[in-house]
């Protein structure tokens, strides 16, 4: 689970990070200044990187058996903005507190 949650952290980032970008600098360029080139550019990434912020999401969802609906709530964060931090958080949060890590043996 330790490799899917953090595929799942990164990509939760990084396409909240585009949906930030493009909704607080994109959009007010495209519309105030007729400047659409923020919004091609970030919102054709940020659409590839939503796919990869799914399959990661499923990954995750299927490795900590959790229900279709909890899948796709969290699966929906990545369309709001900044709701895929709070989202990642909660996750992290949860997956950390609810399996903590076993420790590691020690090496004589």
């Amino acid at each position: 689970m330790g490799g899917a949650l953090t595929r799942y952290r990164v990509i939760a980032w990084i396409v909240g990070v585009a949906l930030a970008v493009l909704v607080l600098i994109g959009m007010p360029l495209k519309y105030a200044f007729d400047e659409p080139i923020v919004v091609a550019v970030v919102g054709t990434a940020h659409g590839w990187l939503y796919l990869l912020y799914l399959a990661a999401t499923f990954d995750l969802g299927r490795r900590v058996d959790w229900p279709l609906k909890r899948m796709l709530l969290v699966m929906l964060a990545g369309t709001v903005p900044f709701v895929s931090f709070v989202a990642e958080r909660k996750v992290t949060r949860e997956l950390t507190v609810a399996r903590p890590r076993t420790p590691e043996p020690a090496v004589l």
